[in-house]
């Protein structure tokens, strides 16, 4: 700025040195070390916390989108390396840091490891969704894996029986930090798969510090969830914690508070709908009656069942006219067959022997009974026989005479 005449808004002011931060590759990617004060989780999803140490201190934000792939709780008095870019706010005239990564301070092999077996579990396919198994609607009984004195239990409890108290509860107390902890929650998840009636799994703890948490990034407890018959819900620490358990169970709960609500439905809510449910049925049920009334007020005022005797006496006057009917059609064929059997039999009377026998024709037959219609069927001597139309003649022929 040489021109020293110059006036400067306080904007201008504010903008010209943002402008050099911007232009300065430095300032533009940082790694500052120092403790964590006055931290805030806005509602917004956005951190906003001061880093400071001994001698400085600097303000700093991390949008909600760069802190949602956080692996841990950021907390005041918290040692941490925040990598970013140093920039103006301009509204309040102060440099702060634009945070795009944090990393707790001296557990740097944690991180490692966390990463490490995360990449090793996500190859073998565990973490695929065709795994992940599906959490019954209306829960019997659900097996709760925490600690006995912590804020998780009392948490998770309290909201079971504010949502649905009559779910039944059991309880497997284990260690939730230290060497011993990540065996004993394995082998309760092992246990509750041994008892019959056990639906779901709730397995977790409050929030912590990456060392507080890290039992549930150990592979046995990682394994046990995987190989879990009964579905497992993991609610390990607050919405910003996640561990690799979060990525192996069924389903991941935000904190315990959200467990409870997730694994069962809301009492009031099911009365509720029961009773629209009710309400529906008993609409359906009166537009059905109303519907039958109507139809059996059109049957009763129909002419069928006022004169129910009605229809009896026409058929019975169509049945004796049929009846009518066919006498008089048998009658007809009968009459018509009769004259055809007197014609047949007076044809046949016609063509009968005894009625040419009758005329005074006779008829010869000979002494092995056929009848004699050649006269050279015979010769003199022989003995025939001829039938008259009264009786019969047994003649010895004299004489055979042929005519030309």
């Amino acid at each position: 700025m040489e021109d020293n005449g110059r006036v400067l808004t306080v904007s201008q002011l504010t903008q010209y040195i943002k402008n050099i931060f911007a232009a300065d590759s430095q300032l533009n990617k940082l790694q500052i070390s120092g403790e964590i004060s006055n931290y805030k989780h806005h509602s917004s999803g956005h951190m906003y916390f001061t880093l400071k140490d001994a001698g400085a201190s600097v303000r700093c934000v991390m949008f909600r989108s760069q802190n949602a792939r956080l692996a841990f709780r950021p907390a005041d008095g918290l040692r941490a390396v925040v990598g970013g870019r140093l920039s103006v706010y301009e509204r309040d005239g102060q440099y702060q840091l634009y945070a795009d990564t944090m990393q707790p301070e001296g557990v740097g092999s944690l991180f490692a490891a966390f990463e490490e077996l995360k990449k090793k579990l996500a190859a073998e396919g565990l973490f695929a969704a065709k795994y992940k198994k599906a959490i019954p609607r209306i829960p019997g009984k659900i097996g709760i894996i925490t600690s006995s004195t912590g804020a998780a239990l009392r948490d998770i409890l309290t909201t079971l029986r504010r949502r649905f108290p009559q779910v039944e509860v059991l309880i497997v107390p284990v260690l939730v930090q230290g060497p011993e902890a990540p065996r004993q929650i394995a082998e309760a998840i092992e246990f509750l798969n041994t008892v019959s009636d056990i639906d779901v799994i709730i397995a977790g703890r409050g929030g912590g510090s990456i060392e507080e948490l890290w039992a549930f990034n150990e592979e046995i407890v990682a394994r046990a969830i995987f190989t879990s018959d009964v579905p497992v819900i993991s609610a390990v620490g607050h919405e910003t914690d996640f561990t690799i358990a979060d990525f192996i169970a069924d389903i991941r709960a935000a904190t315990p508070t959200a467990a409870g609500e997730l694994v069962v439905p809301n009492q009031r809510e099911i009365g509720e709908y029961l009773d629209a449910a009710f309400r529906r049925m008993a609409s359906q049920l009166s537009k059905k009656l109303e519907h039958d009334r109507r139809y059996l007020e059109k049957l009763a005022s129909s002419r069928v069942l006022k004169r129910p005797m009605e229809r009896v006496e026409q058929n019975k006057q169509f049945v004796d006219s049929l009846a009518v009917r066919l006498e008089n059609r048998m009658a007809y064929l009968l009459q018509g067959y009769t004259s055809r059997v007197n014609l047949l039999d007076s044809k046949l009377a016609a063509l009968s022997p005894a009625a040419v026998l009758s005329r005074g024709f006779a008829i010869c037959l000979d002494d092995e009974g056929q009848v004699v219609r050649d006269a050279s069927a015979v010769s003199t001597g022989s003995v025939i026989n001829i039938r008259l139309e009264r009786g019969s003649l047994d003649a010895e022929v004299k004489r055979v005479k042929m005519e030309e």
